[in-house]
């Protein structure tokens, strides 16, 4: 397993982009979690838009080369990705997650996570049933899911 952190780019490998609740920083760090739990494959790449060194001030979003960089790379990568696991964590309200879930709702490439604490779960019921998107109340159930699909047997 390979994880590409933003602002790097991919390689041949099957691409999984980890999409879903950052808050600016303020969400879980579910991301550390899905790359532990994947490691091991070794023909998977991850695209990580969880950024370590992002400037979340107000100003720097409305007019920094950093941010304007940032969200490309994220619609690249999104693009790019065979997979996109979206965790709409609960407590948050993702309103970027749920942007790029309705982008890529009848794309075939979204697996979701959404606890029943989730501020618009029903949305996201609705949505995933009409356009079948696997929808999980677990995240490790999410990601032994992806593994099966990437991994059978």
């Amino acid at each position: 397993m390979r994880q590409v952190k933003a602002p790097g780019h991919p390689g041949t490998e099957v691409r999984v982009f980890l999409a879903g609740s950052i808050e600016e920083g303020k969400a879980e760090q579910w991301q550390r979690h899905v790359v532990e739990v994947l490691a091991d494959l070794d023909d998977l790449v991850i695209f990580n838009p969880r950024r370590d060194d992002l400037d979340g001030s107000g100003a720097a979003q409305a007019a920094g080369a950093q941010y304007h960089e940032q969200v490309n790379w994220e619609l690249d990568m999104l693009a790019a990705a065979d997979v996109i696991i979206m965790y709409l964590a609960p407590g948050t309200r993702s309103p970027i997650s749920l942007l790029e879930f309705g982008l890529y709702a009848n794309s075939g490439k979204l697996r979701v996570c959404c606890g029943a604490g989730f501020w618009r779960r029903g949305n996201v019921e609705v949505v995933c049933q009409r356009y079948g998107i696997p929808l999980f109340s677990d995240l490790d159930e999410l990601l032994a899911s992806v593994r099966s699909t990437l991994r059978p047997g």
